[in-house]
């Protein structure tokens, strides 16, 4: 497995799979009508624009087999929040390799990644309510959920209710991981500061 920065030629494959982690993992938030429609097409589009615009604001690492297919990805945009700092917009791994370190290797350089160019930065995600799998795989790693929101309308419309997870020290995401994605660690009991109008 190799792990790097992506790149516009990345486009085509990172759309790919993020359109199969919407479909799978999504119904129930995404109308149907979008995921069974052009979804693919969206998802290029939205992959190829912001793979040409690379810069020091966002970050994208994906995960590669050895024979070139994608394994994963995550994409973040940093400096997104003046009190949880860089974004983590997108985390997917393909269906097939999950629980086997992809997920948290993606964490790790994404943690890295951050921490060079911001090193104060914490970081923070939304994650669907429905989504149990992810909400178990972001405790493992120490995420905080902080409060519960409606959010959308989603690309094709569609709301759903989903939580905000935080890492206010990501110093820990940083170590290389230590085994496949079980999680082996507790959620870390810290204190995070925020504005009351964060929480609700």
């Amino acid at each position: 497995m190799k792990y790097r920065e992506a790149t516009a030629d990345d486009a085509a494959a990172i759309a790919g799979l993020h359109a199969e982690s919407w479909r799978r993992h999504y119904r129930g938030a995404f109308l149907d009508s979008f995921l069974d429609g052009n979804v693919v097409e969206d998802r290029i589009a939205e992959w190829t624009s912001r793979l040409a615009q690379a810069g020091p604001d966002r970050y994208t690492v994906a995960g590669f087999l050895d024979d070139g297919t994608i394994a994963g990805f995550a994409h973040t945009f940093l400096s997104a929040d003046p009190v949880y700092g860089a974004f983590l917009d997108n985390l997917h791994v393909r269906h097939d390799l999950k629980r086997q370190g992809v997920g948290a290797w993606l964490m790790t350089a994404t943690a890295r990644a951050v921490l060079g160019r911001s090193p104060t930065s914490g970081l923070y995600l939304w994650v669907l309510e429905q989504n149990t799998p992810a909400q178990a795989f972001y405790e493992a790693k120490g995420g905080i959920r902080i409060e519960r929101q409606l959010a959308g309308p989603f690309p094709g419309g569609g709301q759903a209710y989903s939580f905000r997870y935080a890492w206010p020290d990501l110093s820990a995401l940083t170590d290389p991981p230590t085994a496949p994605e079980t999680p082996d660690l507790a959620p870390k009991q810290v204190a995070w500061m925020w504005h009351p109008a964060h929480s609700s």
